[in-house]
């Protein structure tokens, strides 16, 4: 148990980047090469916007928006029964698990090169479809169906 009430976050993004495609790079860096992570972000937020012919930073905003959750269920042990309580995510988590699942579903699409799955995942979650924005739904209707146990959140 924390003795202070809250943890002081650390604000340290460079100007020149947002901290939506930071968290973007980070998730997508592998073995250190944040390099090449940033340029397969970079030729990504290219082809989608050569797709979707709208800024590379709007579609990449407009699938974030469309592919990041509102609410989760957590499980909650009450009396020897575990139930799954929705409770609602506070904004950091929000963004990191729409990143997240962001970038795992252009891992698994099929595709030639990173930028090429990343770039499909972004004009899809842009666009209300793909795995990111399902994952999304079916979060969202989990957490409808356990809507009876809500009183349990503590």
């Amino acid at each position: 148990m924390p003795r202070r009430a809250s943890i002081a976050r650390k604000e340290k993004y460079a100007p020149t980047l947002s901290r939506t495609t930071d968290k973007i790079v980070v998730k997508l860096m592998m073995n250190g090469k944040k390099g090449l992570a940033e340029r397969i972000l970079r030729q990504a937020l290219a082809r989608a916007e050569a797709s979707a012919r709208r800024p590379g930073l709007e579609v990449l905003d407009a699938a974030l928006r469309n592919a990041t959750p509102i609410i989760e269920v957590k499980p909650r042990r009450v009396g020897g029964a575990t139930y799954q309580v929705p409770v609602e995510i506070r904004g950091d988590r929000r963004m990191s698990l729409g990143v997240r699942w962001i970038v795992q579903a252009a891992r698994k699409r099929t595709g030639k090169s990173m930028s090429e799955k990343l770039a499909g995942e972004l004009v899809d979650a842009m666009n209300g479809v793909g795995a990111a924005v399902k994952r999304r739904e079916d979060t969202h209707k989990m957490a409808e169906a356990n809507k009876a146990f809500s009183h349990f959140k503590w």
